[in-house]
């Protein structure tokens, strides 16, 4: 499979993943915000505000015509009261600008660069993985498509490294999931979550 067809593919799954994530942002209520995620460092609303932020930055800087990400951390940032319209916006903005040729040059995050096919990669395994916490911790059904887990289960040893994984760093230590569990789980269980998660 040559580049432009496996960044299509990945953009067009990426495309599928945030449409589910629009309904799961939108359907969060007031007295969730403060209610534990999987994600142990976020309650809801904290994860929110980080969902969306990051997710208007990566628009912001693959739309960008030299890469550049117009932050490169989330101070200041608080998620709009429509959430779901941002998610809509952002996602319309990012798969644009990838489906426009942007993955093919570097994504810069201040100082920082990674190959714009790499940073596609991340963003599809973070929202798949963070639009399940956020829906588990509030109780909303995600089933972005199998597809999606696939890829990103093929994606993530280059990601998941020991630098990254493992107790204080960004993703937890991989939690053991059956062999045969469908992709989703699988992937849920690599990033450092336990798939049967229950905020009670």
């Amino acid at each position: 499979m040559d580049m432009t067809t496996s960044v299509e593919k990945t953009t067009d799954l990426l495309a599928s993943v945030l449409a589910d994530l629009e309904p799961v942002v939108g359907g969060i209520t007031s007295d969730q915000l403060h209610d534990p995620t999987p994600c142990a460092d976020y309650d809801v609303e904290q994860l929110t505000d980080h969902v969306l932020g990051w997710l208007t930055t990566f628009a912001a800087g693959f739309a960008d015509p030299d890469g550049q990400a117009p932050r490169a951390s989330l101070d200041g940032y608080a998620s709009p009261a429509d959430a779901a319209a941002e998610v809509r916006a952002a996602a319309g903005r990012l798969c644009q600008a990838i489906r426009g040729g942007a993955a093919s040059r570097p994504l810069r995050l201040g100082d920082s660069a990674m190959p714009g096919e790499m940073a596609l990669g991340m963003i599809l395994l973070e929202y798949q993985v963070h639009g399940w916490d956020l829906a588990r911790a509030t109780g909303q059904p995600w089933s972005p498509p199998a597809d999606a887990a696939r890829a990103s289960l093929e994606f993530a040893p280059a990601m998941l490294t020991d630098d990254y994984q493992g107790d204080g760093k960004t993703f937890g230590k991989p939690v053991s999931v059956p062999g045969d569990a469908p992709p989703l789980e699988r992937l849920i269980g690599l990033s450092g979550r336990d798939p049967l998660w229950s905020a009670a």
